[in-house]
C-alpha cells in the first residue's frame, strides 16, 4: 500500500485552493510556486479533479480554479479517488487472486485495513484540515 505523489499532490493543491480561494480564483502557477509542484503535473491532476466535479475553472484575467463545493463537503477520499489513486493494502487490489488465482490467507485482513483507511479519509474534509491548521497556528502564536 502506497499513496503516490499523485494523491499527495492533489490533496495538497486542493488544500491550497481551500486556504486561498477567498482571494479569488487560484491559478495553477500560484499553487506550483507555493507548493513546489510541477505546473505540468498540476495541469494533469486538475483535469481529473475538474472532471470529478471537485473544482471549477475560469479562463482569462482573474481566472483560475475554485472549489466547486464548500470545503466541508469535499473529503480527502474523494480527492484521492478523483486522480485515480488508491490506498488499497491488498496485493491483488481486491481481485482475490493474490495466491495463485485464489485469495491469500491474509486477504480479509488487508481488505478490512483498506476499508478502514477509506472510511477514515472519507471523514476528513478540506475544512477539517483548515480548522486543524488554524488551531495549530493559534497555539504557536500563544506560546510566543
Amino acid at each position: 500500500m502506497k499513496l503516490t505523489s499523485k494523491g499527495r499532490y492533489a490533496v495538497t493543491a486542493m488544500i491550497d485552493i481551500a486556504l486561498n480561494q477567498g482571494k479569488g480564483a487560484i491559478t495553477l502557477s500560484l499553487i506550483s510556486d507555493r507548493q513546489g509542484i510541477s505546473l505540468s503535473y498540476l495541469e494533469q491532476l486538475f483535469s481529473k479533479l475538474k472532471r470529478a466535479g471537485l473544482v471549477s475553472s475560469a479562463r482569462g484575467p482573474g481566472g483560475g480554479y475554485r472549489l466547486s463545493r464548500d470545503a466541508g463537503e469535499i473529503s480527502v477520499s474523494e480527492i484521492i479517488h478523483a486522480v485515480d489513486e488508491s490506498v488499497d493494502a491488498r496485493k491483488c487490489t481486491g481481485r482475490g487472486n493474490c495466491n495463485g488465482g485464489g485469495e491469500c490467507l491474509s486477504h480479509e485482513l488487508w481488505s478490512d485495513l483498506s476499508e478502514t483507511i477509506d472510511v477514515f479519509l472519507k471523514g476528513i474534509t478540506l475544512q477539517s484540515i483548515l480548522d486543524k491548521k488554524s488551531t495549530e497556528l493559534q497555539k504557536e502564536v500563544s506560546f510566543d
